[in-house]
C-alpha cells in the first residue's frame, strides 16, 4: 500500500462522482483486504469478494451522486457498512435458493409457503430475462468459473463475465421486484 498516494475521504468521493479510474482503483485496492477478511470469516469465496466489492462501489456511486449526500462517518467504515449489507443480502438469497437437507422444523408452515412463492416468482422472472442473461446465471449457479463462462459465451475475458453476471443478477432482481405476487408478500 505504500505506493499509493493517500487520498482524503472528500478526494475519494469527488473522484467517484467523476468516475476517476485512479480513484476507483485506489478504492478497490484499499478496501479489498477488509472486505476479503470479512467474507472469508462469513463463508464467502474469492468470486464473492469481487462481486461484493463491485456491488458496493455501484451502490456508493449511486449514493454519492444522489441529492443531499453527506458523509457523517469515515468513508472506510461507511464503505464497509454497505459491503456488509450487500453480503448479508447475498447470504439470505443463497440460503433461500439452496435445497434443504433433512427435515426442517417449521412452526406454522408459513416459511415453506413463502419459499414456494419465492421460487415461483424467481422462475417466472428468470423466464423473462434475455437468453444470454439466463445462460450466464445458469452457468454461474452450476459452479463454472468466470473464465469458463467467458469462454463458453464468447466474452472477451473473465472481467466481462463477472460484469455480465452482475448486470444480469441486477436485471433479475428488477423483474422480481415488479412481480405482483412479490409485492403482495410484503417485507421479507
Amino acid at each position: 500500500m505504500g505506493l499509493f498516494k493517500k487520498y482524503s475521504d472528500s478526494d475519494i468521493i469527488d473522484g467517484i462522482r467523476r468516475q476517476d479510474s485512479k480513484i476507483l482503483s485506489y478504492l478497490y485496492d484499499s478496501y479489498y483486504e477488509v472486505i476479503r477478511d470479512h467474507l472469508k470469516k462469513n463463508s464467502g469465496s474469492d468470486d464473492d469478494i469481487y462481486d461484493v466489492l463491485q456491488e458496493t462501489v455501484v451502490i456508493l456511486y449511486k449514493q454519492v451522486t444522489g441529492e443531499g449526500f453527506r458523509l457523517t462517518s469515515d468513508l472506510k467504515g461507511y464503505f464497509f457498512g454497505i459491503a456488509r449489507n450487500v453480503w448479508n443480502t447475498q447470504l439470505r438469497y443463497k440460503a433461500r435458493h439452496t435445497s434443504f437437507d433433512g427435515d426442517v422444523a417449521d412452526s406454522d408452515g408459513q416459511e415453506e409457503i413463502t419459499n414456494a412463492t419465492l421460487e415461483r416468482i424467481v422462475s417466472r422472472s428468470f423466464a423473462l430475462l434475455k437468453e444470454d442473461c439466463q445462460m450466464v446465471l445458469n452457468l454461474y449457479s452450476e459452479g463454472y468459473s468466470y473464465e469458463e463462462i467467458a469462454r463458453k459465451m464468447g466474452l472477451k475475458n473473465e472481467s466481462y463475465a463477472r460484469r455480465k453476471k452482475y448486470l444480469c443478477k441486477e436485471a433479475l432482481m428488477e423483474i422480481i421486484k415488479t412481480d405482483p405476487e412479490y409485492q403482495d408478500l410484503g417485507p421479507l
